[in-house]
């Protein structure tokens, strides 16, 4: 399946049901059955509109997570209890979440979760569908964390993080998941700043274990905090230097940024697979079939089909599910009208 020319793919979450969302809220009312009972039964239903939609590749929709980066911290020993938002009200944006402090020693003796994601997801998936699993990489499930003596930054707090992630992902590998998404957002948000080539050292250290076990990807978007961006929304910065991380595929976000940069793609395609957002998950047009086509075709001016997956800009987790749901299958139909064009299988 990775070599099918022009797939289509997705990056891991996916909108809550409404009933998920007021019980996410109100989890102190339900017993552990219930809950059980609750994230699987959304995971179903993400299952479901995502092979309606005649994706390649589905996800769970990070269904049993309650957010990227936090719902994770609930693995992690060594943290106190979160701080309070510095604002609660107006325009959304980070400042509304809060950060932990940290009281010990970092560590994840019962895993990040992941593994049972894939296994449930595995358990309630049609067999002739591509499973992928992802997780977010060291550095970005470091943003929530406050440094301290022990930790005194960010780079110190994301090298503790580095064997917990790499753990899940060994384990994910011998759990038999053959595809992976790290999700690195935080590294893009801030590369232009920042040391890239710091940034792929502390990548490849924590997929070393797994390269060339399973297909190996990343996400490196902007943000996406209840649709909004939070990082300087370029590429350009991050390159040379992210050529050189250790995966098979790399996702950028286009749809949103109206293709700027689009060139770009070609430059990751002479060293590895490329995945293009061509669905804008901030915005609320749903793209006609003959959109998505004609997107489609001007990645091809630069990638050739069998290096190219085309997906939505990021996780579909801030977009309400009913366009979620028309923007997947219109991008399945979009996609398709060109694989027909070029004969493709």
């Amino acid at each position: 399946m990775k070599d099918q020319p022009l797939r289509t793919t997705v990056i891991g979450s996916y909108p809550f049901p409404s009933w998920l969302e007021f019980a996410s809220q109100h989890l102190d009312r339900f017993g552990s059955d219930e809950i059980v009972e609750l994230q699987e039964d959304a995971v179903i239903v993400a299952i479901h509109d995502q092979v309606t939609a005649g994706l390649d590749v589905i996800t769970d929709g990070e269904q049993t997570r309650l957010d990227f980066n936090l719902s994770f911290y609930g693995y992690l020993d060594g943290l106190g209890p979160p701080e309070p938002p510095r604002r609660n009200f107006g325009p959304p944006a980070h400042d509304q979440r809060g950060k932990y402090p940290i009281g010990g020693e970092l560590s994840a003796p019962r895993g990040l979760g992941v593994v049972a994601e894939f296994e449930r997801l595995r358990r309630l998936a049609p067999a002739n569908v591509t499973l992928k699993a992802s997780i977010p990489g060291p550095y970005t499930l470091s943003g929530r964390l406050l440094p301290n003596r022990m930790y005194p930054d960010r780079f110190a707090i994301t090298e503790a993080l580095i064997p917990i992630v790499r753990q899940e992902l060994m384990d994910l590998v011998a759990a038999g998941c053959q595809e992976i998404t790290v999700d690195e957002p935080s590294m893009s948000c801030y590369g232009y700043r920042e040391d890239t080539s710091r940034f792929v050292g502390i990548f490849n250290r924590t997929v070393e274990p797994v390269v060339g076990k399973c297909w190996l990807s990343t996400h490196l978007c902007f943000g996406n905090f209840k649709g909004r961006a939070v990082g300087k929304r370029q590429y350009a910065p991050l390159f040379p230097d992210f050529l050189n991380l250790a995966v098979d595929e790399i996702h950028v976000e286009m749809a949103s940024r109206e293709f700027s940069e689009l060139q770009i793609i070609s430059t990751i395609a002479e060293r590895k697979k490329v995945a293009v957002g061509i669905i804008d998950v901030k915005s609320y047009f749903i793209e006609p079939p003959e959109e998505v086509a004609m997107r489609v075709r001007r990645c091809l001016e630069f990638v050739s089909p069998e290096k190219l997956s085309l997906a939505p800009d990021c996780g579909l987790s801030q977009t309400a599910r009913w366009a979620a749901r028309r923007k997947l299958q219109n991008m399945v139909k979009g996609v398709r009208q060109v694989r027909e064009e070029l004969n493709l299988k």
